[in-house]
């Protein structure tokens, strides 16, 4: 029990008895513990190095215990201590291990997963472990899940992960995705939307990376996708996210300085992004007719007599 302040089991038992004895010579130790006088002795001698135990003050012959919170206290300090200290350089030697080993091989960089179980596991996995930040592209068709199945993106936003995503615009006509998007976006998702989209992948922290290498996956096609760790095909995926993100239009539901509602921004927001007035309608379960007054309303609030100028105009006015 011992063992982590660095004591023998022979130590222990020695230590053991000096507790509970006012004082003991070598010979009575060596008979209360049942061992040979040489045995109790080099035990005793190894107690009085470490601090544990001390001469009976008046008599040299006889021995008892250093306090415990005094003398083992100390002792398992400085074990933590090491451990820490042995901590730092495993630490240390595994990124030194990864770093020359990725060089080496180029299995440590990409692994190939080839099933839909595995590859949805794996993005569980990668948020879930997310301290900082997730990024992704996502087009239309899922391949592992739905946006609305992903519920580790809700869990890591909960606990402070940032998200930034970008949806492609055909997604988000799909049944559910706009109230999806806004309850994601209540929660602290940055979202933006494109037309299109070249790839979808997702990237944690910068450290690993989600690629799939087929797109399409009907018919028989098999399911084909990369876990991409630190490398300079992450850096250029990364790059990737960056420069879309750049271009790609801000779907929000508050705006500091804008003069709209969350309402009335959403609907711009979806409106700028290209989603049709029949698509918002029907997943925001009000009728075109509405949909349609209130983008009167907009260009009215805008001065615009077209939609193009009411988008001009809110990027303008920054808007969005």
């Amino acid at each position: 029990m011992l063992s982590a302040a660095g004591l023998s089991a022979e130590e222990e038992a020695a230590y053991r008895l000096l507790v509970r004895t006012a004082g003991v010579e070598p010979a009575e130790l060596a008979a209360e513990l049942g061992v040979e006088s040489e045995a109790a002795r080099r035990a005793l001698g190894s107690l009085l190095a470490k601090g544990l135990a001390r001469a009976v003050p008046g008599e040299p012959d006889r021995f008892t215990a250093v306090a415990p919170d005094v003398a083992l206290a100390a002792r398992l300090h400085r074990r933590q201590e090491e451990v820490d200290r042995a901590r730092q350089a495993v630490e240390q030697l595994t990124g030194e291990y990864l770093a020359h080993s990725r060089r080496r091989e180029a299995a440590q960089l990409i692994e190939v997963i080839t099933s839909r179980t595995a590859l949805r596991e794996q993005l569980r996995l990668l948020q879930d472990n997310a301290r900082h930040e997730v990024v992704s592209l996502c087009r239309a068709g899922h391949v592992a899940m739905t946006s609305q199945e992903n519920t580790e993106e809700l869990a890591a936003l909960g606990r402070g992960v940032g998200y930034r995503v970008i949806y492609e615009g055909a997604l988000l006509e799909e049944p559910g995705m706009l109230v999806n998007l806004a309850d994601g976006i209540k929660l602290g998702e940055q979202a933006r939307a494109l037309p299109t989209l070249p790839v979808r992948m997702m990237i944690a922290d910068g450290e690993l990376g989600v690629l799939p290498l087929i797109q399409h996956t009907g018919g028989l096609t098999q399911l084909t996708a990369a876990l991409i760790r630190p490398s300079s095909l992450l850096d250029a995926l990364e790059a990737l996210f960056e420069s879309l993100w750049e271009r790609a239009t801000p779907v929000s539901l508050t705006t500091p300085g804008s003069p709209l509602d969350s309402d009335h921004l959403y609907l711009l927001s979806l409106l700028v992004a290209g989603v049709p007035d029949k698509s918002i309608a029907t997943q925001l379960k009000v009728s075109q007719r509405t949909v349609q007054r209130r983008i009167t309303h907009l260009m009215e609030q805008a001065g615009a007599q077209t939609r193009m100028q009411l988008a001009w105009h809110a990027a303008r006015e920054n808007w969005l």
